[in-house]
């Protein structure tokens, strides 16, 4: 079997070329009018964008090349089982998983830990937004294997969420809502809708149109869901509003 590593790769390179260029324009227009940084300063800045920009294109390429198909793959073999129930469970450990390996939520939980001295944990933190993506995801097979419309997920969920931001601190409100996007990383949207693509596609009566995709609809939901509630741990603890004022 042949495989070709690089193939489409100044595809992809051209395509982060373009995405980084107005970030680059606009530090350029900041640093001529307003920064005027250093040039030892400047050159580390560039020296961060050249490493940005091979960073994401061999990432985007080993997507391309190995996350989707494989994903794929997993995903119609899994789909093929005869209890198909255990999707369910399965979804949930991947999804859990996954979350561990997004940059995005690494960052964000090293800054949450690092903002509030230690009173929200990177640990803790981790744990709340791979439960919350765990559960995303065991619900996204649910909704496979049941045919569920996604409306039945989503306005419930959403509903559940603004009652809960009337009970919960500023601090968790803006961290839960950061938190939805920040879940719905490189890993989720490459790896896991990938697989649960292959699933529909293997299961006799599903659309993976309709059924495969929504996921991250989900995935941007259920951890603000999870951290909201982990700030009314927090409050009826005696911390939340402490340390919000």
């Amino acid at each position: 079997m042949n495989i070709h590593v690089f193939e489409g790769f100044p595809t992809v390179m051209l395509e982060v070329s373009l995405a980084l260029l107005p970030l680059l324009l606009f530090f350029a227009a900041f640093q001529v009018f307003m920064l005027k940084l250093p040039m030892q300063r400047v050159l580390q800045v560039g020296i961060g964008f050249i490493l940005a920009f091979f960073g994401l294109s061999f990432f985007l390429q080993g997507v391309h090349v190995g996350f989707m198909p494989v994903g794929t793959m997993m995903g119609e073999t899994l789909g093929s089982w005869y209890n198909k129930w255990l999707l369910i469970p399965i979804g949930f450990v991947l999804g859990f998983a996954a979350t561990f390996a997004e940059p995005a939520v690494s960052i964000m939980t090293d800054e949450v830990d690092q903002e509030t001295g230690g009173y929200i944990s990177r640990k803790m933190m981790l744990y709340t937004l791979s439960t919350g993506v765990g559960v995303s995801i065991a619900l996204s097979m649910l909704r496979i294997l049941t045919g569920w419309s996604l409306w039945y997920f989503i306005i419930p969920g959403y509903l559940l969420a603004f009652i809960l931001v009337f009970f919960s601190t500023q601090t968790f409100i803006g961290i839960a809502f950061d938190s939805g996007g920040v879940a719905t990383g490189p890993m989720t949207v490459t790896f896991v809708v990938a697989v649960a693509v292959g699933i529909s596609t293997a299961i006799e009566g599903s659309d993976p149109l309709t059924d495969g995709f929504g996921m991250i609809a989900l995935v941007a939901l259920t951890p603000i869901i999870a951290v909201l509630i982990l700030g009314l741990i927090f409050t009826k603890k005696g911390g939340g509003k402490a340390n919000d004022s």
